[in-house]
């Protein structure tokens, strides 16, 4: 396990471009690290592609694939209209989607903001819209937060699930206005009640009327109104305007994907992400944000490095894809939520706490539960996951190897030596007595560490 170390105060230094050194080096665990924050974690070619093409190219991959994704896309957007019409089934079509896309960060960024703008289909009943707001999710998910917030200020499932999908002129609905900006861009102590009041005035007019966002101009109160220290006829759009012109919305921002993409444990100084806050401010450019961090000194240095808990999805999909199969998605859905991850139904509108929230004594249990499901066979996984196979893939021929193999895989060293030394022991043990069934306990174990739990 790596030393712990504090952020530095430097920004500087610690956005600028990371460049491999005789004292910083481009390492196997580094190339893990940039797989685990930006792709649900890497298969071994992946990981031997990256130490080959270094961080800056790796990273290019990782920000515009070169692979045709427009073409997966449409297969999956087929896929897609059969599975949603439950909200399972899109669970399971999302997950499956995060295994196999070539686009992996597009898919991490959509979780990412899965959770801002949560969305629980069961306050919107029904899973057409609850589908249509998944997509526009992965529509913006990469781009503008202007045109992201303006989508979610349109979206019929988040104002049906916020009981703003009425609001009358005389009876405006502060339902969605007060996370719009309590939770979506402002942040606690940034307004005033009277504001929250007059930009429900603003949304005036706006109805979801059997599932289709419909505008009624007799029902929106065009008079004056006050919001944030302006004053005008505002609408709707206005009021995302306002919004988006408050320094506030983008240090929110900023410190929520400084705390997805860098680290949970530390909070940066505003000195520290000021220059990406006044960056933003100018262009919303989530894709520059999300770049600029994963290039950056700070990004690969000690303070970032295993300084995020994994949340049930990023671990369970790390394993598949780490171990190159495919598994029922359908039971991994079920499987995460279990874990308190459940797709499509975040338990409120500030969406999943996160970091040490995600661990306690059930989740860590259930957690060990869905390794051993996985990796030990079983009806549930049907045994699709095979350890034995991957290492000999990649040139493993003996127990011993493969168990070095898989150490490297999940772990990359990361693992205390006198721990390390204990498990491969096991494995001479039941090489000598020819067990191979003891690689997949191994693997099991290997994922049930403590560092494996983490980011």
């Amino acid at each position: 396990m790596t030393k712990q170390a504090e952020a530095p105060a430097d920004p500087n230094w610690a956005w600028a471009v990371y460049e491999p050194s005789p004292e910083r080096p481009w390492t196997l665990s580094l190339a893990a690290h940039l797989y685990r924050r930006a792709a649900f974690s890497a298969n071994w070619a992946q990981l031997q592609q990256a130490l080959s093409d270094g961080p800056q190219r790796t990273i290019d991959r990782l920000l515009r694939p070169q692979s045709d994704v427009d073409a997966f896309n449409r297969t999956y957007d087929e896929q897609e209209s059969i599975a949603a019409g439950s909200v399972d089934g899109l669970r399971a079509w999302w997950l499956r989607r995060m295994i196999e896309t070539p686009h992996p960060l597009l898919e991490r960024t959509m979780l990412f903001w899965h959770g801002h703008f949560a969305v629980n289909a069961a306050g919107v009943k029904d899973p057409r819209l609850v589908r249509q707001h998944v997509q526009l999710l992965r529509r913006h998910a990469l781009g503008s937060f202007s045109d992201l917030l303006q989508a979610i200020c349109r979206d019929p499932a988040m104002l049906t699930w916020l009981g703003a999908d009425a609001n009358r002129k005389a009876l405006p609905s502060e339902g969605f206005v007060r996370p719009l900006m309590e939770t979506f861009t402002l942040g606690p102590g940034g307004f005033t009640e009277r504001d929250v009041r007059e930009a429900a005035r603003a949304f005036t007019g706006w109805f979801v009327l059997r599932g289709q966002l419909r505008y009624i101009d007799r029902e929106h109160d065009d008079s004056v109104k006050h919001i944030l220290g302006r004053k005008g006829s505002f609408t709707a759009d206005d009021v995302v305007r306002i919004l988006l012109e408050q320094p506030a919305t983008s240090r929110l921002v900023v410190r929520k994907v400084y705390r997805w993409l860098i680290s949970e444990v530390d909070e940066p100084g505003d000195a520290l992400i000021g220059p990406l806050v006044e960056s933003f401010a100018k262009d919303h450019s989530i894709l520059h944000l999300v770049e600029t961090m994963l290039r950056s000194n700070l990004f690969f240095s000690q303070a970032a490095y295993r300084r995020r808990i994994k949340c049930p999805v990023e671990f369970a999909v790390g394993i598949v894809k780490a171990l190159e199969g495919m598994v029922s998605t359908t039971h991994l859905a079920e499987d995460a939520a279990r874990l308190g991850q459940d797709l499509c139904h975040p338990p409120t509108v500030k969406g999943w706490a996160g970091g040490r929230h995600w661990i306690n004594t059930a989740t860590v249990v259930g957690r060990q539960n869905l390794c051993h499901s996985l990796l030990c066979g079983g009806e549930r996984y049907g045994g699709k996951l095979d350890p034995w196979a991957v290492a000999r893939k990649h040139g493993c021929a003996t127990l011993e190897s493969a168990a070095e193999f898989l150490l490297d895989l999940f772990l990359q060293g990361d693992v205390e030596p006198g721990v390390r030394e204990a498990l491969l022991a096991n494995v001479r043990t039941a090489a000598v007595n020819g067990d191979e069934a003891a690689l997949l306990s191994f693997a099991y174990t290997v994922t049930t560490l403590p560092e494996f739990h983490l980011a």
